[in-house]
């Protein structure tokens, strides 16, 4: 129920980290219940992100974590995702492939590099043909609920 929301959220925010060259290590979200009580969570990473698949696994694993913890709440009123420990685009150091768990987390391992070239492919056809060209299946089934001319208002100063 709250996949979606995430996935599309992790797809702007990792858009707009990649449009700007940066990485992030540390990932939190917030999570608000109908009794306007919120709850964050964070992860810092080893090496620092800007997959959104990556970034929404992790989200996710974290609005799971919450969930768990406050079993007795049905409502979430606000989903939330952030990135910090921002770096300037780093050069990927490669891994050796030893089937660890959490391959497509790092982006050295065969699958992070697949995730970032899949991601750098959707990011060029939005760029030609629009922010509506192409979505990720999960993140194309959310509705819009803020136009898009107050999203960019908010999000002009980075």
């Amino acid at each position: 129920m709250f996949k979606p929301a995430l996935h599309h959220l992790a797809d702007r925010i990792g858009a707009r980290l990649r449009a700007k060259s940066l990485t992030g290590r540390t990932i939190t979200v917030r999570v608000r219940f109908a009794d306007l009580r919120a709850v964050t969570r964070s992860l810092t990473l080893p090496a620092p992100i800007s997959a959104t698949r990556a970034l929404a696994e992790i989200a996710e694993h974290l609005v799971r974590g919450v969930l768990a913890d406050h079993r007795n709440e049905k409502t979430i009123s606000l989903l939330a995702i952030a990135v910090s420990n921002l770096e300037a685009h780093p050069i990927v150091q490669l891994e050796l492939p030893f089937g660890l768990a959490g391959d497509g987390r790092r982006p050295g391992t065969r699958q992070g590099l697949a995730r970032s070239r899949a991601d750098r492919a959707i990011d060029a056809i939005r760029k030609r043909f629009g922010a509506q060209a192409v979505d990720y299946a999960s993140a194309s089934r959310v509705g819009r609920s803020v136009p898009d001319e107050f999203r960019r208002l908010a999000e002009r100063e980075l």
